[in-house]
């Protein structure tokens, strides 16, 4: 007979638990064992060890798609990654998952991510293209196993197994993925982590972290249009060209009249674009939950699709929008014009430091003399770089290449 809990009702009470969540108490623990927390489960010691380290505070200086100058409304990587974890958490617990875990991944997902972007990733990618090219999946898995030094008793954050598995696979299986019907290969550092302790490459993650993965693109879709809004990037006459605002906005205006002041007018049509998206991740999430019916987490895992998705109907909407978005906002030419110029920086920096690896910071540097081959060097300057926010590449520029400037 199932076991499966009914959906509680959306008012208040006792807080309800899905049988397919997973269970803190039986986490499959650390690569490094550790005493565990009297007052924190093993998911929340994780979200607040990813918020405490150096990676995190980095986030606040790093690129959504405005580099960071150009202003100080525009979505950085740190604001990104709190809209990402808020609506993770609301998604977890109307599904009945655990929030501490979805919260996590959240935050956790874009630590690997190198300075200025998307751009910055392209260009540093193609860089080490020799070595296996870099991903920031597999960057943020880096992170959190080894490049912070922050405990005495291990390297990295030692976060837990289902942290680090919802970290690298909270878009889908890595291993016998498939692009243009070309094999993609699983990212090196990645492989070597999971050779040490295996993450279950070839199934789906928990729940937890497909919420993760789909509050991801809710957040970004959101607060782009918000941000191309604000930049003058499109007006909000051209975004409700989009099915899914135009539909939305003449609710807004069914609602209030047309005489409503068109700043709120713009406000209130995005808000319910974000809360539309939101409430139709849940509703397909909860329908496809019960056509599967799994009893457990690794249930979840072991399905042949995700199981907390958007429907159907809502993919269809999301497409133009998309689709509008590379049009008037990632490809526009104030966008391109600026990730040219920080490919370039980006590019510039790297090969100077491959050239000349004097040039690293000392801890760096001993690291690059410790290798003893080039494919370590170029590794140990790509595990830099990435590292940089935009302000201190833009800087660190200066100081390689303009003669004027101090060392």
């Amino acid at each position: 007979m199932s076991k499966r809990a009914e959906t509680p009702p959306p008012e208040g009470g006792v807080r309800w638990r899905a049988p397919y969540a997973v269970d803190p108490a039986a986490s499959r623990g650390r690569l490094h064992p550790e005493e565990e927390s009297v007052h924190r489960s093993p998911f929340q010691r994780d979200r607040d060890r990813i918020i405490h380290c150096n990676a995190f505070r980095r986030l606040k200086h790093k690129t959504q798609v405005f580099v960071e100058h150009e202003g100080d409304y525009y979505r950085t990587r740190l604001t990104h990654s709190i809209e990402v974890a808020q609506v993770a958490r609301t998604v977890a617990r109307a599904l009945g998952l655990d929030e501490d875990l979805a919260e996590a991944v959240a935050l956790a997902h874009d630590l690997g991510h190198t300075p200025f972007g998307h751009a910055g990733e392209k260009e540093l990618d193609r860089l080490t293209s020799k070595i296996g090219g870099f991903d920031h999946n597999a960057q943020a898995l880096k992170i959190t196993t080894s490049l912070e030094r922050r405990y005495a008793a291990f390297p990295g954050l030692n976060l837990s197994w289902e942290t680090l598995e919802g970290l690298v696979k909270h878009n889908g299986p890595l291993s016998g993925r498939k692009a243009k019907n070309q094999a993609y290969p699983v990212p090196p550092p990645i492989l070597s982590y999971d050779a040490r302790h295996p993450l279950e490459l070839t199934t789906f993650a928990s729940a937890e972290a497909q919420a993760a993965a789909l509050a991801d693109d809710i957040a970004y879709n959101n607060h782009d249009l918000d941000d191309g809004l604000r930049a003058g990037l499109f007006t909000f006459e051209e975004a409700c060209e989009v099915a899914l605002l135009r539909r939305e906005r003449d609710a807004v205006l069914a609602k209030h009249g047309a005489s409503l002041e068109p700043a709120l007018l713009q406000l209130e049509t995005l808000r319910r674009v974000f809360g539309a998206m939101v409430v139709d991740l849940i509703e397909e999430s909860r329908r496809r939950l019960a056509a599967a019916d799994p009893q457990s987490a690794a249930d979840v895992r072991a399905a042949p699709e995700p199981l907390v998705a958007f429907s159907r109907e809502m993919m269809f909407l999301l497409a133009p929008l998309r689709a509008f978005l590379v049009v008037h906002m990632y490809r526009a030419p104030r966008v391109n014009r600026m990730m040219s110029k920080s490919r370039r920086v980006l590019r510039e920096i790297f090969q100077a430091l491959c050239a000349d690896i004097d040039l690293l910071p000392e801890e760096w540097r001993a690291k690059a003399w410790d290798t003893e081959e080039d494919d370590d060097t170029l590794r140990v300057v790509a595990d830099y770089v990435a590292g940089m926010t935009d302000r201190f590449a833009i800087e660190e520029h200066r100081k390689l290449f303009d003669p004027r400037s101090g060392p």
